[in-house]
């Protein structure tokens, strides 16, 4: 029973601190509008950048990181209970990025859970969190497309969390993470397919 207890309140906990509407605040604060009605409707970072510009599109990937990687941090930290396998913090991982998307605070609505995505994977293993943030940023220079350089960030971390030797739990993380972000993506594979999808300035 207190494993249940544990796993819940960490679960709950990374939720809620996943939930907290980063670019939503910072819009709604320096502007009054409200950036679900805006570009793509997401939260994240893009979408905050055709509104005010990349100097905020960056301080919004890095809060929206350091909030996915702090609970998964505190997960692995004070866990008590399955601390052989690293599920713990796995289970933050998870909620953190269900968070982001579906935040409690704006009717379960958000972003598509990129930075802060990346932001867990860092905090589980630094070495494969840095090598998904070069991926990203390479190819999201060369092709100009913030989403493809996300997709196939996000798609090869299972392949390289499995690379460094990392726990089973932290390499299936990785993968329903790339699923669930490549799912949110899905509008913006179906606009790169037809060649109509928005590209970086």
């Amino acid at each position: 029973m207190e494993k249940i207890f544990e796993l819940a309140i960490v679960f709950i906990t990374a939720y809620l601190i996943g939930s907290i509407p980063t670019g939503y605040i910072i819009v709604k604060t320096f502007t009054g509008q409200d950036i679900r009605t805006i570009g793509s409707g997401s939260t994240g970072a893009t979408n905050v950048k055709r509104v005010m510009g990349k100097k905020w599109f960056f301080i919004t990937l890095l809060l929206d990181a350091f909030k996915g990687a702090l609970p998964v941090v505190l997960a692995a930290l004070f866990a008590t209970t399955f601390t052989g396998i690293g599920l713990l913090p796995v289970i933050a991982a998870i909620a953190v990025i269900l968070g982001h998307s579906k935040s409690i605070f704006l009717k379960f609505t958000g972003g598509k859970s990129v930075a802060s995505g990346v932001g867990t994977i860092l905090a589980l293993n630094w070495q494969v969190g840095l090598m998904i943030a070069l991926i990203w940023a390479i190819i999201t220079y060369a092709s100009k497309y913030v989403s493809l350089g996300s997709i196939i960030a996000l798609a090869v971390s299972p392949i390289l969390m499995w690379w460094v030797k990392a726990p089973i739990a932290y390499i299936g993380y990785c993968l329903i993470a790339a699923i669930y972000v490549i799912w949110l993506h899905r509008s913006n594979i179906q606009r790169l397919i037809k060649g109509e999808e928005n590209k970086v300035r």
